[in-house]
Formats: structure tokens, C-alpha cells, sequence
């Protein structure tokens, strides 16, 4: 069996990447020029890596028509939220558009692969309090150009399952964290300001946002398993959260990361980290997807901060 991964040398990708070997399927993944590499160095050699641009229509179809992978996981996306207030229309440009194009050459192609697109919980927006824990059912209120640009694309898979047969399986991933999680996410961001801090590179203060949102924080390499269910076992033209089902602050993040460090750290408000407008709560409801696949959460959270600080750790 052959799996496509748009995106194979990002956070989720990778992960993916390392998990589709495991099982014995051969990967194919998608790069730019100014992809980085580091995350799959350990693995490069047993994966085959594409030249694609994915914006480009013409990339694309020469893609499909040459690796016709039976499996596609479209993970490649702008997926920083604050990124997409300053550049709102190459966030969704470029998530859109890629989206289009793998479905478009999938058309032209003839093939009949299974296709999972990585939807987010960003686009549940502005919950309200008897809303929780988020069902699939719940209305989506984006808050973001980011959440605006998941809803096009979760709804242009239901589209083009309806109206073209395309077996897309949509996914809606509450919040997920670990090793090779970029800098510029909250649990990352907080876990290397302290290693930054353990090794001296920087004063003992640690700078935050907003820390009273709550989040559903699942460790990626569960995640990347029910990618691998969702298309295994999901029904396409569905949706189906992916969430631990368990809420906590980002208060209560951070404590957890500065309990893991014996050195003394003073936390700071740093306005700069304030969004416009930001999600109070995503707590989400996976029952749906539990029931239809038997997936649930393994890697407790206190583990995933832990091997996420130390990934910051072992960093030069």
C-alpha cells in the first residue's frame, strides 16, 4: 500500500511518516525547496520525497498521475493562528488552494484513493458553555482567518464527497502537542523559554499571553494513529473530532512544564502574545469517532510535556 503525506516534514507529518513505516506502508511525501529537513533525517532514506508545490495545479496532477498512492493524508497548511491575522489572505490562499488542487488532479487522475484532510477545532470558535464538550453537530463560529480557511476546507470535503465520490474522511483535531512541536506553539514556546532559561541563554523569565483559555491537548503520535484509523476504518463523507475529552488551562500547562525544571522561573505578561480575539474553551467530544474506530488517547499528558522539554533540551 502506498500513503501520500502532503506535508511529510512538518510537526504532524513526520510523526505520520515514522508511524505509516511501522506498519509496513510505503510513504510518499511532499516537498518545497525551503522544506525543513531536520525532522525526518532519522528516517529520510526510507521515504520517497517529491518536489511539489502544492498551489500549483500543474505539480500536483504530475504528482498523482505518477505515485497514484491509494491513501492521501493532506496535512501540508498554514496552521499558526497568529500568522493568520497578519497574513489572512496567504493563509487561506494557500490552504485552500492546495486542498483543491490534490481533489482536482485526484478527478482527473481516475484513482479512487482514500483522502483524510486535517481539519481543525479552531473552527468551533466562540462555544458557549452548555456547548461543551464540543460535538461534530455543534455550529462553527471561526475566530480566525486560520479557523476560516479550516471551515472552506472541511467543507469542500463534504462538497466534492457528494458531488464527486472523492472518499474523504474529515478529521477535527483539538489541540495536539509534542516533540517537534514549532516554537511558535503554546506548549512549545513555553517548554523552550525554559530550556533556553536551563542553559543560560536567557534570563530566568518566562513570557506568556493569554493563560486562562482552555484546550483539549492530545499527544501527536495518538493523533497520527487516528489519522491512520480514520481512513482504515471512517466513513467517508463524515467528520469525526479527534480530542482527549479532557480540558485544562494554559495556567495549568505551564505549571506542569515548570514542575519538570528545578531551575526558579518568573512568568510575565507579554501583550504582544494577546490574539484579537481568542477561543475561551475547546473541550471536545470524540465519542463518535471512538465508537467508530475503538481509538482513545494512550500517552498520558504529563509524558507528552516531558518529552516535549526535552526535545528543547537536546536541541544545539
Amino acid at each position: 500500500m502506498k500513503a501520500l503525506v502532503t506535508g511529510i516534514t512538518g510537526f504532524v507529518g513526520s510523526h505520520l511518516a515514522e508511524y505509516l513505516l511501522e506498519l509496513g506502508v510505503e510513504v510518499v511525501g511532499t516537498v518545497r525547496g525551503r522544506s525543513r529537513m531536520d525532522h525526518i533525517r532519522s528516517f529520510e532514506k526510507d521515504v520517497k520525497l517529491a518536489e511539489c508545490e502544492l498551489r500549483d495545479p500543474f505539480s500536483v496532477d504530475r504528482l498523482i498521475r505518477e505515485e497514484k498512492p491509494e491513501l492521501i493524508f493532506h496535512l501540508a497548511a498554514q496552521s499558526f493562528v497568529p500568522t493568520s491575522w497578519n497574513s489572512p489572505m496567504d493563509t487561506i490562499h494557500n490552504n485552500v488552494a492546495a486542498q483543491l488542487n490534490v481533489f482536482e488532479a485526484v478527478l482527473r487522475s481516475g484513482l479512487d484513493p482514500k483522502i483524510q484532510i486535517a481539519c481543525s477545532s479552531e473552527e468551533y470558535g466562540h462555544v458557549l458553555p452548555e456547548e461543551t464538550p464540543i460535538k461534530e453537530t455543534n455550529p462553527l463560529r471561526p475566530l480566525s482567518p486560520y479557523a476560516v480557511s479550516k471551515v472552506a476546507q472541511d467543507y469542500m470535503g463534504y462538497q466534492y464527497n457528494r458531488s464527486f465520490g472523492l472518499r474523504v474522511v474529515r478529521t477535527r483535531t483539538f489541540n495536539h502537542t509534542g516533540p517537534r512541536r514549532g516554537e511558535q506553539f503554546v506548549t512549545s514556546n513555553f517548554a523552550k523559554q525554559i530550556a533556553d532559561i536551563e542553559k543560560g541563554r536567557k534570563p530566568p523569565i518566562l513570557y506568556v499571553g493569554n493563560l486562562e483559555a482552555q484546550r483539549d491537548f492530545t499527544d501527536v503520535r495518538d493523533v497520527v494513529r487516528a489519522y491512520w484509523l480514520a481512513l482504515e476504518r471512517g466513513v467517508p463523507g463524515e467528520d469525526y473530532n479527534i480530542a482527549s475529552g479532557e480540558c485544562r488551562t494554559i495556567a495549568d500547562m505551564l505549571s506542569l512544564l515548570l514542575s519538570l525544571s528545578e531551575t526558579e522561573i518568573e512568568v510575565r505578561t507579554d501583550p504582544a502574545r494577546l490574539r484579537p480575539s481568542d477561543v475561551e474553551i475547546l473541550l471536545g467530544d470524540c465519542r463518535k469517532f471512538r465508537l467508530r474506530t475503538g481509538w482513545k488517547p494512550e500517552i498520558p499528558f504529563r509524558q507528552t510535556m516531558e518529552d516535549l522539554l526535552n526535545y528543547w533540551r537536546e536541541q544545539p
